[in-house]
């Protein structure tokens, strides 16, 4: 039986020292704010903000929560993250995902100065972590990279395989596991099913992050490979699940994360990081403090 990485217990560990950041940051007057921006009534982006908005009050770090209808217009959200830019008591700046359909994503995601790009979304920072420089990055991959030091698995000399190609999770989690020498590929919606299983087998480390429910089963695991599931998704009777079948891939990997209470719980935790992260960026004598 695999082991479980215990999402929630890190998750908790990471606040605990982005709390304790945050609170030596504050003592020096550096702002640690933190500004989270919803568009629309999306009852799933309602409900990920308020957790968001919990793990700043839980690490000390202060929040402001800028709710805007629906119909707003692009003018207005680029006004709003103007403001938010200029503002000094505000370290970093949360666009919650995805905006309505009529709002240009990437044109609000290139307009958030790079340096209070909590979500690590910006071209610039997707180009640092490109060219392996410091900087903020993509908190779901960050927060698997956390999750394997934890558990002592080292990428280095190991055949890692992401499902999936998205610029939040697959990309940059591609680049962070050949930064620390793993041997990467990448298989996406293109990537012939019939060559899909095949190329699970190759990984000691597999991150699914598809969106599929269950996808990849046991046989398609390596014996003794480290799963990290990044899906969050229904099954047929309605139940929490991800994209790997827990139940058939336990018995086969040598360690796992489960859904509930595996990436989610991390990636959130790494936002309180980054946030801590920006306001150290925003003022470098800060990093006497780290």
């Amino acid at each position: 039986m695999a082991t479980i990485i215990d999402g929630k217990k890190l998750a908790a560990e990471v606040r605990g020292r982005a709390a304790e950041r945050a609170a030596r940051l504050m003592a020096r007057d550096i702002p640690c704010g933190l500004a989270v921006v919803l568009v629309g009534d999306d009852q799933g982006s309602a409900t990920y903000v308020r957790a968001k908005l919990r793990d700043c009050e839980e690490c000390g770090i202060p929040s402001q929560d800028f709710k805007l209808s629906e119909d707003t217009t692009q003018s207005e959200l680029m006004s709003l993250i103007e403001r938010l830019n200029a503002d000094p008591s505000i370290a970093g700046i949360l666009v919650q995902m995805p905006l309505p359909a009529h709002l240009d994503a990437e044109q609000v995601v290139a307009a958030i100065d790079p340096k209070k790009d909590v979500d690590g979304f910006h071209p610039e920072n997707l180009g640092k972590l490109v060219r392996g420089l410091p900087g903020l990055r993509p908190c779901t991959p960050a927060g698997i990279m956390e999750m394997l030091d934890a558990y002592g698995i080292d990428p280095a000399g190991k055949n890692a395989v992401i499902v999936g190609r998205s610029s939040i999770v697959g990309k940059p989690m591609s680049l962070m596991l050949l930064a620390r020498n793993a041997t990467i590929s990448v298989a996406h919606s293109h990537t012939d099913l019939r060559e899909l299983a095949r190329i699970c087998q190759s990984a000691d480390i597999l991150v699914v992050a598809c969106g599929i429910p269950k996808m990849v089963k046991g046989p398609w695991i390596k014996p003794g490979a480290a799963v990290i599931d990044v899906g969050m998704d229904r099954d047929e009777t309605g139940k929490l699940c991800g994209d790997v079948d827990f139940a058939s891939a336990e018995l086969v990997a040598g360690s796992i994360t489960p859904v509930p209470g595996g990436v989610g719980p991390m990636t959130r935790a790494m936002l309180m990081s980054n946030v801590c992260l920006a306001a150290e960026l925003q003022h470098p004598e800060a990093a006497k403090l780290a």
